[in-house]
């Protein structure tokens, strides 16, 4: 009985030690890129979008220690997740609306003052989801059938897609637009989903932290090396695989025309 026990403690305390020593390592990984400029925005004029909470609240945090005034950087970042059906007040389901649609609107809106600012930037929040993602132009608004997945997935594609076709048209302009995948991230993003959220509670040890997150949207914004990078796609402060689905100009072009149509506006 007694080597019985032994057995046992040694079996437990083994691993449980392997893991003490590894949890650094473990954190460090997870953590994933961290963005190195050092770059001030002394006359620079930040707007970022979701900043009351996770990503958003701690990229305005970092920015603003190096900010003033005009307007020099957009950061396209509020977002929904895996929401139960519903429209926002203009008739667009939820996550299309508030993950495409209101980026699409509020860049167009304030397009000139950024030209006007330029060298300038705008960033985009996409994920790692558009790899999942297919836009469904039969149904964009998901009413003849929905999945809160899939629909997330197709607004994060959206995303990269939207990011494409600007760079492609702001060629010359002195406007950088880019898209980045923040990685996963320990915050309120979940709030839709109990099947997420008891997840993330689980696997918190193995998700970034809000300040960890935000440190690709920074990277773009800020980063010397990336003034005349535009048209990509970022992740852990690096360029990331795009999706032959991110990579079709074709439907880009698509998007943006349906976009516009939808919107009511006109872009050259």
């Amino acid at each position: 009985m007694e080597c019985s026990a032994c057995t046992v403690a040694v079996s437990i305390l083994i691993p449980m030690s392997l893991l003490y020593f590894a949890a650094p390592v473990i954190r460090k990984f997870v953590a994933g890129g961290v963005c190195k400029s050092n770059a001030k925005l002394h006359g620079k004029v930040v707007i970022i979008t979701g900043a009351n909470t996770g990503i958003g609240k701690e990229t305005a945090r970092d920015l603003a220690r190096r900010d003033e005034k005009k307007i020099h950087i957009l950061i396209n970042n509020a977002g929904v997740m895996i929401c139960p059906y519903s429209k926002t007040e203009d008739g667009f389901e939820m996550q299309i609306g508030t993950n495409h649609f209101g980026h699409f609107l509020l860049t167009y809106l304030l397009l000139d003052l950024l030209k006007q600012s330029a060298p300038s930037r705008i960033v985009n929040v996409s994920s790692l989801a558009h790899l999942f993602g297919k836009i469904n132009f039969d149904d964009l608004h998901s009413e003849k059938s929905y999945s809160s997945s899939l629909a997330y997935c197709q607004s994060k594609l959206a995303n990269v897609l939207f990011t494409r076709e600007l760079a492609r048209r702001l060629q010359g302009a002195g406007v950088t637009v880019n898209s980045l995948h923040p990685g996963s991230i320990h915050s309120e993003l979940t709030r839709h989903s109990v099947i997420l959220r008891n997840l993330w509670k689980v696997f918190s040890f193995f998700l970034k932290t809000p300040v960890e997150g935000a440190q690709t949207s920074i990277h773009c914004a800020v980063a010397e090396e990336l003034e005349s990078v535009s048209g990509k796609y970022f992740s852990d402060c690096s360029p990331a695989y795009v999706s032959s689905n991110g990579r079709n100009d074709e439907t880009a072009r698509k998007l943006w025309d349906t976009s516009c149509k939808i919107l009511g506006i006109e872009w050259d």
